[in-house]
Order: structure tokens, then C-alpha cells, then sequence
């Protein structure tokens, strides 16, 4: 399986090269490198100003040295991915939205409803809470360990700590 290259943010704004500091507000982007994605972060600054494209972005803070760490981001941004990965052909990307529909899942906030089967796949519909639209998620069929190489790159991905 191939592996992402992904950085996490490293504490400096990628379009003015300004030091962030602690306490603020700053956000953090994934921008499509088309077999994968780039982690950016931007001052709120610099985002308004220039309003950067990118796949997709969150609102976060640099924590205080005192904070304690956040582990991940919150519930919407992995909505948002997940969502705006439907349309995704790289085999790649398929396997990185199983694994986050996977974590919805286990969140309880997207629920298995069914399985259908074409062109030699198996596509799990699925639904969020409250929702009546059906999403459809390529099972890849993935390994205990493709899985947990997905997961870790997700979570370099996403993490929220600079």
C-alpha cells in the first residue's frame, strides 16, 4: 500500500512565513496534490486577506504551553472530509474516506444501512444521525494493518496540535 507523505503543521504561516503564536487562532488546511494531500496552516490574517484554495480547512488555535494537547479536530471537520471526498476516484482517497467513515461510526454519527454490490465492489450505504441521505463508501477491503496505516495518516493529517 502506497503511504502519504504528510507534515503537521509546524507553527509558521504558510503564506507569510509568520511564527504563530501561542493562544492563536490560525487555519489549518489540506490542499489536493491530486495521490495526496498537504497539510497548510495559515494566520487569520493571512486567510482573509488571500482566501488560500484548498480541499479543505478547519479553524483551530496554537495551544498554550500550559493547554492541555487536543487529539483531534472536532466532529464537522471530519463531516466535511468525509463529504467532500464522495466524488473521489484515487484509490488512495477511497481508502482514506472508508477509514474516516469507519471513525463516524464508531463516533455514532454515521450508521450502516445497507450493502450493495456492482462492478465487483462493495459499496456500504450509509447514513448520518438524524439524516435521511444515503452516502455511498467503497469498502476497499483493507487489512487490520492498511487500516491502521490510514488511521495514523489521518491523524497526522488532522491533528490538531502544532
Amino acid at each position: 500500500m502506497e503511504q502519504w507523505e504528510i507534515q503537521r503543521g509546524g507553527g509558521v504561516c504558510a503564506g507569510s512565513n509568520r511564527q504563530l503564536e501561542p493562544g492563536e487562532e490560525y487555519f489549518a488546511a489540506l490542499i489536493d496534490k491530486k495521490d495526496s494531500f498537504e497539510r497548510v496552516d495559515y494566520c487569520c490574517e493571512y486567510w482573509d486577506e488571500h482566501q488560500p484554495e484548498v480541499f479543505s480547512f478547519w479553524k483551530t488555535q496554537v495551544p498554550l504551553p500550559s493547554q492541555k494537547k487536543k487529539l483531534f479536530v472536532d466532529d464537522s471537520v471530519l463531516i466535511n472530509l468525509f463529504e467532500r471526498l464522495a466524488e473521489e476516484k484515487d484509490q488512495l482517497k477511497i481508502n482514506f474516506r472508508f477509514v474516516l467513515a469507519l471513525i463516524l461510526m464508531r463516533k455514532r454519527l454515521l450508521k450502516y444501512e445497507d450493502t450493495d454490490r456492482r462492478d465487483n465492489q462493495e459499496i456500504w450505504q450509509m447514513r448520518f444521525v438524524r439524516e435521511t441521505d444515503i452516502h455511498q463508501v467503497i469498502n476497499p477491503h483493507l487489512d487490520d494493518e492498511q487500516i491502521q496505516q490510514v488511521s495514523q495518516e489521518l491523524s497526522a493529517i488532522l491533528h490538531a496540535e502544532l
